[in-house]
């Protein structure tokens, strides 16, 4: 489960005219798209300025938590934040995985795909803390992947609606902007 959104977008917003702010964030969709797919995501929505992406075993296979957070390196890649470049859109992203509701919900003339679960809604918060520029992964998704991304922090979260602080690896980077607080 990865979800991307698009930080300080309400400021954006303010000094852009509606149809240039449009532009900007379907160009952010375009490439979240393009950039989930080639990691075999399902991209389950497009959530005002937010991305969410499936990452289901049977479609990604055993390596599914290593696509997700392969796939939110490559999506801050893409936006710039990669040495050399710069930065064209804020965002921060994160990783969870565990187990979920996968499937249609709604009624009768309103169905929608999703998933839904703890899983879920701990990956949402998660991003919604996650400053521009970094990746938050949770302890489970970091443990299969810490060969190949080294964490620059540990932090512990209390996210909004949750009982139990949350542990999560922080994966910056470069021309992110580090949180003032860490401790969120």
């Amino acid at each position: 489960m990865l979800f991307a959104d698009v930080r300080g977008s309400t400021a954006i917003a303010e000094h852009m005219e509606p149809a240039a702010y449009a532009a900007l964030l379907n160009r952010f969709y375009h490439v979240a798209t393009e950039v989930l797919v080639r990691h075999d995501a399902i991209v389950d929505k497009l959530i005002g300025d937010e991305v969410m992406a499936l990452f289901i075993p049977g479609i990604c296979g055993a390596e599914y938590r290593r696509q997700a957070a392969r796939a939110a390196v490559a999506l801050l890649d893409a936006v710039g934040y990669r040495a050399g470049a710069e930065v064209w859109m804020p965002i921060g992203a994160a990783v969870n995985s565990g187990v979920s509701y996968v499937g249609n919900v709604g009624g009768e003339g309103t169905m929608d795909f999703t998933a839904l679960g703890d899983t879920v809604n701990a990956a949402s918060r998660l991003a919604s803390v996650a400053a521009a520029g970094e990746v938050l992964l949770s302890e489970e998704v970091f443990a299969t992947v810490a060969d190949e991304f080294p964490a620059q922090e540990s932090r512990t979260i209390q996210l909004r609606g949750r009982e139990i602080p949350f542990s999560a690896q922080v994966l910056r980077r470069p021309g992110a902007v580090a949180p003032a607080d860490s401790n969120h």
